[in-house]
């Protein structure tokens, strides 16, 4: 008998990976958490029924969200996490040693639990001596925090369920409160693609560009998010993200990435016409 996770992307669109095992399923108190294997994508996990990482494609969303924005801001030293239970984001970020402190809030506890135990590729830097995990509601935990931040990356769930607080007009004022005054913010900002997605990438964009006078969108191509084609929000108090972007210093840190170079991050801003058009409709 054959296993497919299948994830559906609209009411006449799936898409499905064949699994060799199943390694985990448990329901906690947020959210249904599940860990394949495949022979294609290696191991994945999903929540709710979400595909949230593969081991084969991982790494094109982790270093996008991170190396972007520390290629602008050369100075980052303390950095606000908020979500990213799998450890994606922290194994990029601790690859610069001028980094002196990340916080990492996540609401799920057994998220990070189940990932240290079968995502190892992920999961690797979180015990780095740098990094606070703090296991609580990233918008209740921000409203709390007060020009502390150069960096803020939103590494969030879809805008519904455990991560719905995470898209609203009231969390990106309070991660600029967070931000000292040249801070940059990243998240994760959906994808144009599919009609039902393209309307939650329109509000989210609608409500980060009310709070910041810089706001910009860039885009990566990842296989097993839905499309294909995937899109981050890059928002700051004082960097543009290409006019401050220097690739000469960048490079010279020799930081080993896979998707990640300095030619793609001034293209990853070129964005297609109709994604464009969707942005200048909420501007």
């Amino acid at each position: 008998m054959e296993l497919w996770f299948t994830e559906r992307h609209t009411s006449d669109v799936k898409f499905s990976i064949k699994v060799d095992k199943q390694l985990f399923s448990a329901q906690s108190d947020f959210q249904r958490i599940d860990v394949f294997d495949s022979k294609e994508f290696g191991r994945f996990l999903t929540l709710d029924g979400y595909m949230m990482l593969t081991e084969r494609d991982e790494f094109i969303y982790h270093e996008m969200i991170v190396h972007v924005p520390m290629a602008v801001h050369q100075s980052v030293k303390n950095v606000l996490v908020i979500g990213a239970g799998d450890g994606g984001v922290i194994r990029e970020l601790t690859k610069y040693p001028a980094i002196e402190n990340i916080d990492m809030v996540e609401i799920d506890e057994l998220v990070v639990e189940v990932c240290k135990k079968y995502l190892p590729l992920t999961s690797c830097r979180l015990d780095d001596e740098r990094v606070n995990i703090i296991y609580q509601d990233g918008l209740k935990y921000v409203r709390t925090r007060e020009n502390e931040y150069d960096l803020i990356i939103v590494d969030s769930t879809d805008p519904f369920g455990p991560g719905e607080g995470l898209f609203t007009k009231e969390f990106y004022g309070n991660c600029y409160k967070a931000l000292k005054e040249d801070g940059i913010i990243v998240n994760q900002h959906e994808s144009p693609f599919y009609q039902e997605d393209a309307l939650a990438m329109q509000r989210a964009h609608k409500r980060i560009v009310e709070s910041f006078g810089i706001s910009k969108v860039y885009q990566a191509h990842i296989p097993t998010y839905p499309s294909g084609h995937w899109l981050f929000g890059f928002s700051s108090k004082k960097y543009h993200p290409t006019k401050d972007f220097d690739a000469a210093a960048w490079n010279m840190l020799g930081i080993k990435t896979k998707y990640y170079n300095t030619r793609l991050h001034v293209g990853a801003f070129a964005l297609p016409s109709y994604v464009e058009e969707l942005l200048r409709d909420v501007e």
